[in-house]
């Protein structure tokens, strides 16, 4: 592995199958899995952000999953920070550290460091630009930098902060900081790719079997206490439509759908560019990713 990030990264859409291959190689390797996913880093609604459920957690060692106020904000710079430290004492305890998760940013990040001249978040700007409407936001960044149009996802309230954060520190639009950097060496893991049916597929049966687990207690036991970075998880505002009587179950779990398709064609194409990690069928994946610890010669059960 590159010294920076001695791991073996399992990525993928949402819903693709991560945790079970993540699972299977962790146990096989006797290694740990350290979460690369931005809302279950929050501990509260294990449901919703699709956390590893407690047989999966009793039996691997996990890191940063379900550890953080929901109150509490994130970013690259602090996740960058955690994820290392963590990789470290995995290596340190004997167990080969699997980076797993689907937020492109964090995996980036961990894989290359952060892009040169790239200003870190300001405060004050940031409490600034959070009182202001979304649409406002997203006008002013698409007229600063008319590409974010394609590469932001402009229904994020972080993301849109985070780029115009960017344009007003450096005076140049937030595009022309992203992929400078290039991938040299053996691939650092793989991720996930399925038909689209099957990931639809998937997508649908998971959104039904959140409401029938229980989701609508789970949200309205934190909706109180939720700061605006867990806010954006994908589900909470349709389950808080349906507590609120604004919308039906059924109504709740198609917009649901919706946005988690939606999410999971920005997760592929970001995937898709990323040329440190090697596109496999889910049916593929375990003998794949066995191969690269072995050349890595990471040890093997």
């Amino acid at each position: 592995m590159r010294p920076e990030l001695p791991a073996l990264v399992i990525g993928g859409p949402t819903a693709s199958g991560k945790t079970d291959v993540a699972l299977q190689i962790a146990a096989k390797v006797g290694g740990e899995i350290i979460n690369a996913d931005a809302f279950q880093l929050y501990k509260g609604l294990p449901l919703l952000t699709a956390q590893p459920g407690p047989e999966a957690l009793g039996k691997i060692p996990h890191q940063l999953v379900g550890e953080f106020s929901l109150a509490e904000s994130f970013d690259a710079a602090r996740y960058l920070a955690l994820a290392r430290e963590r990789i470290a004492s995995a290596w340190e305890a004997g167990r080969p550290p699997i980076l797993v998760g689907g937020t492109g940013l964090y995996i980036r990040t961990l894989l290359y460091g952060f892009t040169p001249g790239l200003p870190g978040p300001d405060p004050d700007l940031r409490a600034r630009l959070e009182t202001l409407p979304l649409a406002d936001l997203t006008g002013d960044l698409v007229e600063r930098d008319p590409e974010a149009r394609l590469s932001v996802d402009l229904q994020n309230p972080r993301r849109v902060i985070r780029a115009l954060e960017v344009c007003v520190l450096t005076g140049k639009p937030f595009t022309s900081f992203r992929d400078r950097a290039e991938w040299s060496g053996a691939p650092a893991g793989i991720w996930l790719s399925l038909e689209r049916e099957v990931l639809h597929r998937r997508i649908e049966l998971r959104a039904k079997r959140l409401f029938a687990d229980g989701v609508e207690a789970e949200v309205a036991g934190v909706r109180n206490a939720i700061g605006a970075g867990a806010k954006q998880a994908i589900g909470f505002q349709e389950v808080c439509d349906v507590l609120d009587g604004l919308k039906t179950r059924h109504e709740a779990e198609q917009q649901l759908i919706a946005s988690t398709r939606q999410y999971a064609r920005r997760q592929e194409t970001w995937f898709r560019k990323e040329k440190s990690l090697l596109a496999v069928p889910p049916e593929e994946a375990f003998a794949r990713a066995e191969l690269l610890i072995r050349r890595k010669r990471l040890p093997i059960g």
